[in-house]
């Protein structure tokens, strides 16, 4: 009996050491946030053995397990019919919202998942959850494009998709039949679905033949460069759940079908040395020093290497390329854009991307509100339901929702 409760203390002892993480005492919900990233590394050691092993890659062990567990069917209600179609060959699930005879063209939003270009699904709980929300409150069709994931596909088939299918949804017979208003349609997307939508975004702002445009754009916690992963965010939030640095910068090496071994080089910045000619015209488009205010910089310092590994961007061009990174387009871009939402969290790694694009798009000319929250952490707005349902991401939807219903 003595050796068993020993066993079981030590059992406790360490599943506790495996779940804590030190975290802000500001962050919400923190011990949740434990328990949801100690999930979340369970599931990415298992991928990683299944990928040693030699049974499947690791990304696609890994969304395995994430939609075995979470994927749900297209269930409509009374309130909101939810159908799985495809438009132009491209997966979507279509969430209608009821009817109303006195308004009888529907607004619209085309919604693109995260993920980071190579897990989740627009099939899953959480974002079948978020989308239903949104049509049942904004009385709309929301367009929820599953669009093809790393390692099936590379850059940049992932934005391909997501135009394709927009342009398709776009056709006035296509329009008609969800009874869709062409003056009131929106894109937006969260993390890796935030960068497929800025970059959409400023294609479409740019399309001559495109006769209906997007009324505005919603960028939540969005991903919008890969030049420089030493901004404050970054530096605050190297460890923080559950997008840590250098996860971050692998996402972005899987999504160009890049060499691994770039990996711990791109960390310090040393795929934009001062000595990567093809760097140097781009580095004032996101020269964090004077785009981020005192209460962001704080002591934090610019990482900049004298000498770097040339070889990274000569492997990987697409790293400087404006639809992979929609913070270095051109101010002349910009300019075109449409009324713009930008969440940002503080304990996100993200963070500093979404408030220089905020801070760009508004020197462009653009109407844009940032909405930062000083609790959040990356991906918490599509975590509002039992289990891991958070405080932050309850109020994150409601303002998200809340600003589409009073701007599209």
């Amino acid at each position: 009996m003595r050796s068993s409760c020993v066993l079981l203390t030590a059992l406790v002892a360490l599943i506790a050491y495996y779940i804590y993480i030190p975290l802000p005492s500001a962050v919400s919900d923190p011990w949740k946030l434990m328990l949801l990233d100690a999930t979340f590394r369970s599931a990415q050691q298992v991928s990683n053995l299944i990928h040693s092993l030699g049974l499947s890659h690791h990304l696609l062990a890994l969304n395995f397990i994430i939609i075995s567990f979470g994927k749900k069917s297209a269930w409509s209600s009374p309130q909101v019919k939810v159908t799985d179609t495809d438009f132009d060959g491209v997966e979507v699930r279509v969430f209608e919202g009821s009817p109303k005879p006195e308004e009888p063209l529907k607004r619209s939003i085309i919604y693109i998942h995260g993920g980071g270009w190579a897990l989740a699904s627009a099939k899953i709980r959480y974002y079948d959850e978020l989308c239903t929300a949104m049509a049942e409150e904004l009385n709309a069709v929301i367009v929820s494009i599953e669009y093809r994931l790393v390692p099936k596909v590379y850059f940049p088939a992932q934005i391909h998709d997501v135009v394709h299918a927009t342009k398709y949804f776009l056709q006035p017979e296509v329009l008609h039949k969800y009874s869709v208003d062409p003056d009131r349609i929106g894109i937006s997307g969260d993390s890796a679905g935030g960068n497929l939508a800025a970059a959409v975004g400023q294609q479409f702002s740019q399309d001559a033949n495109l006769k209906d445009k997007f009324k505005v754009q919603a960028l939540i916690y969005p991903v919008l460069q890969a030049l420089d992963f030493n901004t404050p965010s970054y530096q605050q939030n190297v460890n923080t759940p559950i997008l840590p640095r250098y996860i971050m910068v692998k996402y972005w090496v899987d999504y160009f079908q890049g060499n691994h071994d770039f990996v711990q080089a791109m960390i310090v910045n040393n795929h934009t040395s001062l000595d990567v000619e093809e760097a140097v015209a781009l580095r004032a488009r996101l020269n964090w020093t004077s785009l981020l205010p005192a209460s962001i910089t704080k002591d934090y310092r610019p990482v900049m290497q004298t000498t770097g590994n040339t070889r990274i961007v000569r492997e990987i061009p697409q790293l400087l390329d404006a639809r992979a990174a929609p913070l270095i387009a051109e101010q002349e871009v910009l300019r075109h854009l449409p009324k713009t939402y930008i969440l940002t969290c503080e304990y996100d790694v993200l963070r500093d991307d979404g408030i220089m694009y905020a801070k760009r798009l508004e020197s462009a000319g653009v109407e844009v509100t940032l909405d930062h929250y000083e609790d959040g952490f990356h991906g918490c707005m599509i975590f509002t339901s039992w289990p891991t349902n958070f405080s932050v991401g309850i109020r994150t939807r409601n303002s998200y929702i809340k600003w589409l219903d009073q701007n599209l």
